[in-house]
């Protein structure tokens, strides 16, 4: 789809009030496409006065603004991500992959309401968010048209990058943000920040090049450790050092006093994206770290070897397909079905310490699905009976020495 194709009709931007917003909306009014701005409040750190992104995007000629009120939809996505555990690779919790479907959900069902049949994104055509709007789109419904800037001739052929929309904004006195100097790129919501891009795309720029956003570097945290306590009923958080909470409390507090103490801050790594590029980002996700490493602590407790197993498989896949766009199909059902199992045992009440980046463990109470006993204690106590073990590895050393009689082992 191109723009010629548009001229005339209404379309849906999804607009963050940045500089592709900005540039975006007033270039399509020029081309006589008629835009409608709708945002979305993530309850993003960055931005919180959505009276000043309706009119910018007004004054860079869109015909109507729509404010998508999802802070508490895109709390629960981040506490669905905890209980999968879903870090890609290794590293980061998937904050902008929820974000996305959040949004694009939230704009698929309020676009239905004003009759609209395209909507619009500013992704770029390298990226991984060009496929995750497109990709939930299509599933959620597929009449909707996709129309994609950065995948037009003409866009392209008319800005470059960031200093060719920034001349632009200049000429026409659109009102922008950016500025020449800006040294990466930052998206956020709730669950976290995502900083790429500019000078962080040289890996000669040490992560402390950016400037954290929601919370401290740990070297600038406090010298005191601080205790918290957080209780989970069914997998959800419901008291927070003894203070009732919803998921969007429950976050709210985990980002604040985990930010203060320089946690899950500056996380860096140089990831696989979907469209087989590397890309580096710094990432901030205090209230997830904070969340998903205390209910960490209960699932070592609760999961035996075969229900664990299963879980790290779908944890993995899931992770997979929440970053690659692809979190409705029947694949992804599945697994969030197979999770709501686990997460419906995921019970107790963990206190963890916190210092200068770190997480300890300090101890878990009233645990009832708990399989810690004991049974496993080096002492004599417990059910566990130490001569039963003599049946047991003779046992397993058939096996093994049929392998070496058979020289399928090495020394």
């Amino acid at each position: 789809m191109n723009v010629q194709d548009l001229k005339g009709q209404t379309i849906a931007f999804a607009a963050s009030g940045g500089l592709d917003s900005v540039t975006i909306t007033h270039w399509l009014t020029e081309q006589g496409v008629k835009v409608v701005a709708f945002t979305a409040d993530l309850a993003q750190p960055d931005e919180t006065d959505f009276g000043a992104i309706e009119k910018r995007m007004r004054a860079c000629g869109a015909v109507d603004f729509i404010g998508m009120p999802l802070q508490k939809e895109m709390a629960e996505a981040g506490i669905e991500g905890i209980q999968a555990q879903t870090l890609y690779e290794s590293r980061y919790w998937c904050t902008t992959p929820l974000g996305r479907q959040v949004t694009t959900k939230g704009m698929v069902e309020a676009v239905a309401k004003k009759g609209i049949k395209i909507i619009s994104h500013g992704a770029t055509g390298r990226g991984n968010d060009q496929v995750r709007f497109q990709l939930i789109s299509n599933m959620l419904e597929p009449s909707l048209g996709v129309y994609a800037p950065w995948r037009d001739e003409a866009f392209l052929n008319r800005f470059g990058g960031r200093i060719p929309m920034i001349d632009y904004c200049e000429q026409h006195g659109l009102p922008i943000k950016a500025s020449r100097e800006k040294p990466y790129s930052t998206d956020a919501n709730l669950l976290g920040l995502t900083h790429e891009g500019g000078k962080l795309e040289s890996l000669q720029t040490p992560a402390h090049f950016v400037t954290p956003e929601m919370g401290v570097w740990p070297e600038a945290a406090p010298d005191k450790a601080e205790q918290v306590t957080i209780r989970f009923e069914k997998g959800q958080p419901v008291l927070f050092n003894g203070q009732p909470v919803d998921a969007l409390k429950a976050m709210t507090l985990a980002n604040e006093i985990g930010g203060k103490h320089g946690i899950g801050i500056g996380l860096h790594l140089v990831e696989n994206r979907f469209v087989g590029v590397k890309s580096r980002g710094i990432y901030e996700a205090p209230g997830m770290e904070l969340l998903g490493t205390a209910y960490g602590f209960l699932l070592q407790l609760i999961l035996d070897r075969r229900a664990r197993e299963m879980f790290d498989a779908l944890s993995a896949t899931l992770t997979k397909q929440l970053y690659q766009g692809y979190w409705n199909d029947v694949a992804s059902r599945m697994g969030r079905k197979a999770i709501a199992e686990t997460a419906a045992l995921v019970t107790g009440t963990v206190t963890v310490s916190l210092y200068k980046g770190v997480i300890a463990y300090v101890n878990t109470t009233d645990v009832p699905h708990s399989l810690f006993s004991n049974d496993g204690s080096m002492e004599a106590e417990g059910s566990f009976d130490h001569k039963d073990s003599e049946g047991f590895l003779g046992v397993l050393g058939v096996h093994a020495r049929a392998l070496a009689h058979a020289k399928q082992s090495r020394k």
